[in-house]
């Protein structure tokens, strides 16, 4: 899972111009060019949070906050990008972060 928040993240970097056109719906860019935000802001924004989650669960620092948040972002783009072929990636994606959350751990590490 990790592997793969850092790989888009980075990509965003990289090919800005490819995740504006493919991933941001035009109902999206109408909303944040109410808050004068670029498209291209956005998808910079999107890489720096999926580099904050890649970051979390290669250190296992803040897994369950950046799980859950996780959760909302992928959540969100199940809203806006409807049943194809990335809904089938993100449900397994988010089985993962829900397993991250809900799995018992050990609370008398020595």
């Amino acid at each position: 899972m990790a592997i793969v928040f850092f790989w888009f993240g980075i990509d965003k970097f990289f090919h800005p111009d490819y995740w504006i056109n493919a991933w941001v719906p035009q109902s999206v860019s109408f909303f944040l060019d109410n808050f004068k935000i670029r498209p291209t802001d956005f998808i910079y924004m999107s890489g720096v949070f999926e580099i904050l989650v890649a970051t979390s669960l290669i250190a296992n620092m803040f897994t369950m906050f950046f799980s859950f948040v996780a959760l909302i972002f992928l959540g969100g783009i199940m809203v806006f990008h409807g049943f194809s072929e990335v809904l089938v990636r993100d449900i397994g994606l988010m089985g993962s972060f829900l397993s991250l959350i809900f799995w018992p751990r050990n609370r008398f590490r020595g």
